[in-house]
């Protein structure tokens, strides 16, 4: 069935919650573990209609922010979802409270159990409230930032549209696109201040009425961290400071040079060649064909994957107006369907977010045939990053198919933009977990701490006169840190995995592609350094691991310049 044909209604929420209060009673009454499973397997059913009505919802308002219908169901469910989960977890703490856990335990897994108790501790009634008006806030800055019209070049813009002029032939142009997308943000930015300040505040209030110093560790909670804290997190956020830094620093030299600047301006950072940086030929619909063609190519498995997606067009990735920004992939249980949102802009980054967030949903289709338990189909995030951003290296063979006689210089390209961003994401990582600790900051004092941690992360850089980005709320642009907090450290754990995938498939594409598979393949059924131990590779929070694919990835970058 096509995407468009998928149904859609307002579930009525209120029975489906009584319900899961009657299988609560259920299980917590329960006089055999086989009665109080069989509750469990129904409850899992109810929880997929409702989830895949929810998906179904949320992708078509990001399609379309303005589409009056899908705007005013997404209010809806920004509002009864939380009581809605309040409920799924009276579930879990039935199943954690049963009398015949022990049994259950040896059916289902221990695994289960832990993540249940990871996720009660996640909410209570007592901030109901609070969780409403956070989604209601969420929305609202995801709206302001679609509602964006730039004007420039004669045209008028989204953010996604003007991406291209950033990255343009002319240093001037590339200054004006910057400049003109720091009008935006500044022309409203008491809008953009006050909505982050309101949900660092909700935030932290939902953390003191759940017995919590401040929202960092209910943040972390809420991220499903199992097996790692915050100190793991710390350790390896000071690694990337002393051993990818430094080497990040020694390519941006490189690249100064490549490009002939007088200095590493801000709108320098992301421009990497002299003639310009590689681009895809053809259109959007070209360019998915020949995604199509390579993964078709790339292994039976990814074969059969493609072909689902077309057939039942599970994408929609043209940049357009009133479409949200940004690019995801999410899953629709009652479908089995993985749904890939993007915004194609004629950059390199539209075959990086093709090989990328089909890697998310080819994990999701692999999990899907396993028919598993929701909780152990899906994975934590930074597993989940680890299937996107690998499959974006294991897919190299192919990507001549997108970039012809560029295809060299966009392999050094996407090689040099994976290291350059572990800076940048322990950065916003760093951010976040100051801006937490001290909810009390104003919007300047934000500020002021994102420069510190500019010069700390990426000392390279100059920010001159640009506005917003000058002033130092180039944070904002960030997605992640209004709608996901602590959502960001995932994708630094995740290339630090990718890299080490990367450097088997140099020497053997045929084992990484194994191991690759391998990893995918075990869904959730572990935790994070569990899936990574299991195919072979290095936890990023082991000694040397850093270092090593901070030499490794620098050696292939310099081994690598394009002739000129």
């Amino acid at each position: 069935m096509k995407f468009a044909e998928f149904p859609y209604e307002r579930p009525d929420l209120q029975a489906a919650m009584a319900q899961l209060d009657a299988l609560s009673r259920s299980i917590t009454s329960a006089t055999t573990a086989e009665e109080a499973k069989n509750a469990f397997l129904s409850f899992e059913k109810i929880t997929e209609r409702i989830g895949s009505l929810s998906a179904i919802c949320y992708i078509r308002h990001t399609v379309d922010t303005r589409d009056p219908f899908y705007e005013k169901e997404n209010a809806f469910w920004d509002e009864n979802l939380p009581l809605f989960t309040d409920r799924q977890l009276d579930i879990y703490r039935a199943m954690l409270s049963c009398p015949h856990r022990p049994e259950l335990e040896k059916e289902l897994g221990k695994l289960l159990f832990d993540k249940m108790e990871i996720d009660v501790k996640s909410a209570d009634p007592s901030i109901l409230s609070l969780m409403q008006e956070e989604n209601r806030l969420q929305t609202e800055y995801q709206q302001l930032y679609a509602s964006a019209q730039i004007p420039f070049a004669g045209k008028t813009l989204t953010v996604a549209q003007l991406a291209p002029y950033k990255q343009d032939l002319d240093r001037a142009v590339r200054k004006s696109a910057f400049e003109a997308e720091g009008r935006f943000f500044d022309e409203n930015r008491e809008k953009f201040d006050e909505i982050y300040d309101r949900l660092v505040k909700n935030r932290t209030e939902q953390a003191h009425r759940m017995g919590y110093e401040n929202f960092i560790p209910l943040g972390y909670i809420r991220m499903k961290r199992n097996g790692y804290g915050i100190s793991e997190v710390e350790a390896y956020r000071k690694k990337i400071v002393e051993e990818m830094v430094p080497a990040v620093s020694e390519l941006k030299k490189v690249q100064q040079k490549r490009i002939g600047a007088d200095s590493m301006q801000y709108f320098d950072d992301t421009f990497l060649f002299p003639d310009g940086n590689p681009v895809p030929f053809g259109s959007a619909d070209e360019i998915l064909t020949a995604g199509r063609q390579m993964y078709r190519a790339l292994s039976p498995e990814t074969a059969e994957f493609i072909d689902f997606m077309f057939r039942n067009e599970l994408f929609d990735v043209l940049a357009k107006e009133g479409k949200a920004p940004g690019g995801y992939c999410t899953y629709i249980p009652s479908q089995k369907s993985p749904f890939i949102f993007s915004n194609f802009n004629g950059t390199a980054g539209d075959v990086d977010v093709l090989t990328h967030e089909a890697g998310h949903a080819f994990a999701a289709y692999q999990a899907a045939k396993q028919n598993l338990l929701p909780e152990y189909a899906d994975n934590t995030l930074e597993a989940c990053e680890v299937h996107s951003m690998s499959m974006e290296f294991l897919t190299s063979d192919y990507h001549h198919l997108f970039f012809a006689d560029q295809t060299d210089k966009y392999q050094l390209f996407h090689a040099e933009s994976a290291v350059f961003f572990l800076p940048y994401g322990c950065m916003v990582d760093e951010f976040q977990h100051i801006v937490y600790g001290n909810p009390e900051m104003t919007p300047q004092q934000r500020n002021e701490a994102w420069m510190i941690l500019e010069q700390k992360y990426r000392p390279y850089l100059t920010f001159g006169d640009l506005p917003f980005y000058g002033r130092g709320a180039g944070w904002q642009r960030q997605m992640h840190i209004y709608l996901n907090p602590f959502y960001y450290i995932d994708y630094c754990l995740a290339q630090t995995v990718a890299l080490q995938f990367w450097a088997l498939y140099l020497k053997d594409p045929q084992d990484a592609w194994k191991r690759y598979l391998a990893l995918v393949n075990q869904a959730g059924t572990g935790t994070f350094v569990d899936v990574v131990k299991a195919a072979g590779l290095k936890s990023p929070f082991e000694d040397g691991c850093v270092k090593e694919a901070a030499e490794v990835s620098k050696e292939w970058c310099l081994a690598h310049q394009l002739k000129k």
